[in-house]
């Protein structure tokens, strides 16, 4: 006799739904603009980037920003065209089919958002942990100097 695995799914209301997908949203903004604020970062360091003797760390963490970036287009859109096909759980009308297939959905697109969001940390982590160096450096110079 086989053992059965049994996997916990919490049921979330309409409401919860909709309150994760205004979340997912708002922080996918916040993310492109920090985007932004990175690669200035980035452009403000080319020099030292370029000089530096981590050029091919440098250039896969900028590669992997520039990738970050594509993929946060298409799961923008799915998150919004999901936010606006809520209306399938609140129409009072029983479609059992659709309303499975959008929890099914909402479910798929959080196990996607919380992949992009924690490669994303890591990412961010590394670029801030790169700018920093060259800011350290940069400091030692002025002092020698």
């Amino acid at each position: 006799m086989g053992t059965k695995e049994y996997s916990y799914i919490e049921w979330l209301s309409a409401e919860e739904m909709h309150s994760q997908y205004r979340n997912w949203f708002s922080e996918l903004v916040f993310i492109k603009d920090e985007e932004l604020f990175l690669n200035n970062l980035i452009k403000s360091f080319t020099l030292q980037i370029l000089d530096s003797e981590n050029y091919e760390k440098s250039k896969e963490l900028v590669s992997s920003l520039l990738d970050m970036e594509k993929r946060i287009v298409p799961l923008f859109k799915k998150i919004q065209l999901h936010g606006n096909q809520l209306q399938i759980m609140i129409d009072d009308i029983d479609q059992l089919d659709l309303e499975k297939a959008y929890r099914d959905e909402h479910r798929s697109l959080l196990h996607d958002f919380k992949q992009y969001t924690m490669e994303y940390r890591i990412l961010k982590k590394k670029l801030f942990k790169l700018v920093s160096g060259f800011i350290k450096d940069q400091k030692q110079r002025t002092l020698l100097k």
